[in-house]
């Protein structure tokens, strides 16, 4: 077998059998195929259907092509993946809470892309995080906090990480199956029991329309399954920032407000939301409900908070960063209110444009090299649907420098709308998919 039998394939309009996707899945690991026939392979796809079978096939051929975790926890492995938005920090107040609830969460996460923000990112603007360890230091933390979130290892779905460079620079990102495997064949190499999908939808999201939330929702939660893990989808709207905070350090700072007891709001409820859903289908709760409960009362009673700690000392942070995370996390030198210039109501507020603002001062990447500032970005971000007035602050800018706050402050007014007529405001929770 080579590359070219699989190639000859697609060129066809055939899906490639389950014997041939894991030789190209390996080669791609180990070299043995080109970086131009990975290209022409994602070409290949994105001009046809792999079909559900074909899908469930290379995702499980991208996971086998590295390592696969094992686990002898007294306890359900579960995970939760986000399609990506902007003020979206739930993993720092999910994966506590569904530990602290008897669940262990091997969370691997990424950084960020294009304007949403990365994980990983965040959680190294705490001082002395490490997000990058061993097979075996990760699985120490796991035992011991209940929950890490780290970056995937070197030997995790490698033929994910060639693929996805090719793909990147040969306008192959948006086929339904290249995502779906992309991002289930890193998730399963954790070999969770249990996984819940946050897909949003809305100006800050990556899918814009109900019908493309929904077919990625679809193609997630059936390949999961097929695949051997209960998987369930919730379809989030991403039309505002989830929580009224972006930049690094500043998602960090709301996170906390949460796991302290001291706001609720919508990351509050969406992680409760995905929670409840999850320990539901992991087998902790008898119901959605119960869940949801369960979720609530580990952070209203400080549990979460208390395994987030055990979490950030284990990964190299400070031992008493719950207590005082203020004290911990950088602050921008300039920081200034953003009045609005008209009266009326908050009628659309672009995410995409607020990511990229934050982008812009320093809180993200343009370029891989780009080395991020923690402390830049935005909070106490207007919400949609609210009344303001000609002096009422739509946001404050976290910034380095007097220009950059300048330009951020053009760029957020430019992204949020304001009009004489209150809207309505959509639901948090659009939708959910489930076995």
């Amino acid at each position: 077998m080579d590359a070219r039998r699989v190639l000859s394939r697609l060129r066809r309009g055939e899906a490639p059998t389950e014997e041939e996707l894991r030789w190209f899945a390996a080669g791609l690991a180990d070299g043995r195929v080109s970086d131009a026939q990975a290209g022409a392979f994602a070409m290949g796809v994105c001009r046809g259907d792999l079909g559900a079978a074909g899908r469930t096939a290379l995702t499980l051929a991208m996971r086998d092509s590295g390592a696969v975790m094992g686990w002898a926890l007294d306890g359900p492995v579960v995970d939760k993946h986000s399609t990506g938005g902007v003020g979206d920090c739930v993993s720092l107040v999910l994966a506590p809470a569904l530990a602290a609830c008897g669940a262990f969460v091997p969370m691997i996460s990424g950084r960020g892309l294009g304007h949403t923000g990365g994980t990983l990112d965040k959680l190294e603007a705490i001082p002395g995080v490490s997000t990058q360890f061993p097979a075996d230091m990760l699985a120490q933390i796991v035992t011991r906090a209940g929950c890490v979130i780290a970056g995937a290892s070197a030997d995790i779905a490698p033929a994910d990480r060639r693929l996805y460079a090719v793909r990147d620079v040969t306008g192959t990102v948006e086929s339904l199956d290249l995502i779906t495997a992309s991002i289930l064949s890193k998730k399963l190499a954790e070999a969770p029991q249990a996984l819940v999908l946050d897909v949003k939808l809305g100006s800050g999201a990556f899918m814009k329309t109900p019908e493309a939330a929904a077919a990625l929702a679809r193609a997630l939660t059936e390949t999961a399954n097929a695949a051997g893990c209960r998987a369930s989808a919730l379809i989030t709207d991403m039309a505002q920032p989830l929580a009224p905070a972006l930049g690094n350090a500043l998602e960090v700072d709301a996170a906390m407000q949460v796991l302290a007891g001291q706001t609720t709001g919508s990351l509050h409820a969406l992680s409760v939301a995905l929670g409840g859903q999850l320990l539901c289908d992991a087998g902790l709760a008898d119901t959605i409900t119960a869940g949801e409960a369960a979720i609530a009362a580990a952070i209203a009673d400080g549990r979460a908070a208390e395994r987030f700690g055990a979490m950030i000392a284990a990964q190299g942070g400070p031992l008493s960063f719950v207590d005082t995370w203020g004290r911990f996390l950088p602050e921008a030198t300039v920081i200034h209110e953003i009045p609005a210039r008209a009266s009326g109501y908050v009628t659309a507020i672009d995410g995409e444009a607020l990511g990229l603002a934050v982008v812009a001062l320093g809180g993200g990447r343009q370029v891989e090299t780009d080395t991020i500032d923690p402390a830049v970005g935005l909070s106490d971000v207007i919400r949609l649907g609210a009344r303001v007035e000609a002096s009422t602050p739509l946001a404050l800018v976290h910034a380095a420098r007097e220009d950059a706050a300048r330009r951020a402050a053009a760029m957020v007014r430019a992204a949020i709308t304001i009009g004489p007529d209150p809207v309505l405001v959509p639901e948090l929770i659009h939708d959910r998919i489930a076995p």
